[in-house]
């Protein structure tokens, strides 16, 4: 056998026990506790009271930063067409989340508001009761798991 030939020959094996040893590895990872797969959330609001501007969603697992993500590197923003009335959030890790969502009407990229009242439509994971304030966290907490997660949202106007 020649040298270029033998050379060939373990090149190949040389890759091919990379590639098990790879695959084995990425096997290991998944069946270690708490490496759960990404999932993803689906968001669909209801009651807009006009198509118009766009929805300004909010989703974080940090009481400090509910309800509107601030101070929280891990805290997810995303901005939807209202006219389409859905968003989806993708490559969640499993866990526990709060969903604030602001229907921003004129497209500003805030909650207006007036005299403290919102101007704009708000809504929230769950859909809590609530006047004065944002609810508590707590009664918006919801679990996202598994292949996928949905939320419905009703939003709320005031002015």
């Amino acid at each position: 056998m020649n040298l270029s030939k033998t050379r060939l020959i373990k090149t190949r094996l040389i890759k091919t026990r990379l590639i098990k040893t790879a695959a084995l590895g990425a096997a290991a990872l998944l069946a270690l506790p708490g490496a759960a797969p990404l999932s993803y959330l689906d968001i669909t609001v209801d009651q807009l009271r006009s198509p118009k501007g766009l929805l300004q969603l909010c989703l974080t697992a940090n009481e400090r930063s509910f309800p509107d993500c601030n101070d929280d590197p891990a805290a997810r923003k995303l901005t939807a067409r209202a006219k389409d009335g859905v968003a989806r959030f993708t490559d969640l890790p499993p866990g526990q989340y709060a969903l604030a969502i602001v229907h921003d009407e004129n497209g500003n990229s805030k909650l207006d508001t007036f005299a403290g009242i919102p101007k704009e439509g708000i809504g929230f994971s769950r859909n809590p009761g609530f006047s004065f304030g944002p609810p508590q966290f707590a009664k918006v907490l919801f679990i996202a798991q598994g292949a996928g997660t949905s939320q419905r949202v009703r939003i709320k106007y005031y002015l």
